[in-house]
């Protein structure tokens, strides 16, 4: 009788994923232990690996589908001498398809807390440097990132990329997919397990005019590489008197993601946005991510990309340009309003904006800011803004103490302090360590309940 292949859970709490590509093609022999299909959550992405043998009669979802819920029938495996006219006859397996998991494999030790949410659109007024009645194609951020590389290493073969297992692995995120196979080994180098030693070798490259994108499976893993990133990108083109510079991009997923504990979960953005020599960049929608990577590629100057691993498989609406760069340094308001600015960037607009439709509600309308760019800041924009509404609510999923709301807080108080009508709040990630267990794993980080009350409370409701 056939056998039905199902949708694989990631993990016992996993409700629905992404079908991304199949592997094999109605018809086809399959063996026990086969991949036959990819499939994308938030979190990672996974290989469908068969468990029984027998022919590919009849996929019932094609790629591309989203939102596919776990247990769904995927497909229907003919067993040796049946034919179609069996397909009727399918029964359920036993057991389900084995998923590999394909993330780091700290991400896979790890079951995550809850379901993974379903890849929200990422809402947005359009950016005033797309044209009017531009094409707009949806991507993840995964895929803008990918093509932002791509792109830049067509346009300059200066540009490379080196990392963990950014080739033949086609990335921990699948970030990099694709990649060696356009561009080759010479071009998208596996580096071994040393930050400290691929990230000197990167500088070294760059120093020479060469244009690295180094790849860092997380940015705590960075920390062993932070005298390579500080003392020799950030420093020699002030040290040399202007005659060494080093273009060179550091990216990768930065600040907590599921479940994985307190050494894989840091927020470095106050960190790295505190040196000069440094630019950082740490975008929230697919756009951004896109427009801002081809823009740190071509900067002279040493640029952090913060991404995040939550939002990877986020979609949104990028412009379908030639050559579409966003400016390092330029925020944007991403929903306008004239009683509170709520300022964030990278994860924290998820929280922000949720907030904003939960204050409007209550007749409070937010204008929120995505900075986008924490170094240089566009100290302008929220200036401007907070002249406006004479009141301000930071959110950060990092730190308090030294924080990037702290310096914000600073800039509106030197720049703004005669139009404020409350003091700036603050809303941050606890200060502990980040947990394990999820309970207080969630516990640790903001929620968007918290910047609502922040909010109220700086408009004295």
């Amino acid at each position: 009788m056939p056998i039905q292949v199902l949708m694989p859970a990631l993990s016992p709490t996993m409700e629905k994923g992404n079908l991304a590509k199949w592997l094999k093609k109605e018809g086809e022999p399959i063996k026990s232990g086969d991949v036959i299909a990819e499939i994308e959550t938030d979190k990672a992405t996974m290989e469908v690996e068969a468990t029984d043998e027998g022919t590919l009669g009849k996929i019932l979802i094609p790629e591309g589908t989203a939102d596919v819920a776990v247990n769904t029938p995927i497909a229907t495996i003919l067993a040796d001498g049946e034919s179609a006219a069996d397909l009727g006859k399918a029964s359920a397996p036993a057991k389900q398809e084995k998923a590999a998991e394909s993330a780091p494999p700290a991400a896979a030790e790890a079951p995550q807390p809850k379901a993974a949410p379903a890849a929200p659109q990422a809402v947005a007024e359009p950016d005033p440097d797309v044209p009017a009645g531009t094409e707009m194609v949806t991507q993840t951020i995964r895929e803008a990132l990918r093509d932002a590389m791509a792109e830049e290493m067509r346009r300059d073969a200066d540009v490379f990329v080196m990392g963990e297992e950014v080739a033949e692995y086609q990335g921990a995120y699948k970030v990099t997919q694709g990649l060696l196979q356009e561009f080759g080994a010479k071009r998208v180098i596996d580096t071994p397990i040393t930050e400290h030693g691929f990230a000197g070798v990167g500088v070294g490259a760059a120093m020479t005019g060469l244009k690295p994108i180094v790849e860092f499976m997380t940015f705590n893993f960075a920390m062993q590489a932070i005298d390579q990133i500080i003392n020799s990108a950030a420093k020699t083109l002030y040290m040399s008197g202007g005659q060494m510079g080093c273009s060179i991009v550091f990216r990768g997923p930065n600040g907590a993601a599921a479940r994985v504990a307190a050494q894989h979960s840091q927020d470095y953005s106050s960190w790295y946005s505190h040196i000069p020599g440094l630019k950082v960049v740490a975008p929230y929608s697919a756009a951004d991510a896109k427009g801002l990577l081809k823009a740190a590629i071509r900067d002279p100057n040493p640029v952090i990309f913060l991404e995040n691993e939550v939002l990877y498989g986020h979609t949104g609406e990028v412009p379908k340009l030639d050559d579409f760069v966003i400016p390092i340094g330029k925020a944007r308001i991403v929903r306008s309003g004239g009683h509170v600015t709520i300022i964030s960037w990278s994860n924290g607009m998820t929280y922000a904006l949720k907030a904003a439709d939960e204050l409007a509600k209550d007749g409070i309308e937010a204008e929120v800011i995505d900075l986008r760019t924490l170094r240089p800041m566009d100290t302008e924009t929220i200036v401007n803004s907070v002249k406006k509404t004479g009141r301000a609510v930071t959110v950060e999923e990092g730190w308090a103490q030294s924080g990037v709301g702290a310096e914000i807080a600073a800039r509106i108080m030197e720049n703004a302090f005669d139009y404020l009508d409350a003091p700036v709040a603050r809303v941050s990630g606890k200060d502990v360590p980040m947990p394990y267990a999820a309970n207080l794993e969630k516990l640790a980080l903001p929620s968007a309940a918290e910047v609502v009350e922040a909010a109220k409370a700086v408009c004295y409701r």
